[in-house]
């Protein structure tokens, strides 16, 4: 197995930082809602972990693709798209079977890497990168 590159480290661990953050978010607010018990601490565990680990494998996949011709680049990214989405399945399937997890805290943790990326592009000041504040470097 090749080693994992830095730019993919650094972007996973941009991405779990944010994960934590929006984790105790969440779980502030359902203490607010008087909704808060263990299984809204287990249910958060459980998605975002599988959230990191989606977008670390995310990354991984990509790492890997660059170094292939078109075709096999492709087929590769439309494999490991497939068996993420079998993995958030089954954190799924395993979140409602499992009465120690919380539904909602399991889901909702499973979104938090896309805003996280969102909000990189926000604030993200490469121009090549594309975040609308990207006009400083550029000019």
């Amino acid at each position: 197995m090749k080693k994992i590159d830095a730019v993919v480290a650094r972007e996973t661990l941009y991405v779990t930082a944010w994960v934590l953050v929006f984790s105790v978010i969440m779980e502030a607010v359902f203490l607010l809602l008087g909704k808060w018990d263990f299984t809204v601490l287990f249910g958060n565990l459980l998605g975002a972990v599988g959230a990191v680990i989606n977008f670390l494998l995310l990354g991984i996949t990509v790492q890997n693709a660059v170094s292939k011709d078109e075709k096999d680049a492709k087929n590769l990214v439309k494999l490991s798209y497939t068996l993420r989405n079998f993995m958030y399945v089954a954190i799924c399937v395993v979140g409602f079977a499992f009465e120690c997890f919380n539904i909602i805290a399991v889901l909702v943790p499973l979104l938090f890497p896309s805003v996280a990326v969102k909000l990189r592009m926000i604030w993200y000041k490469d121009p090549d990168m594309g975040g609308e504040n990207a006009n400083e470097k550029g000019t």
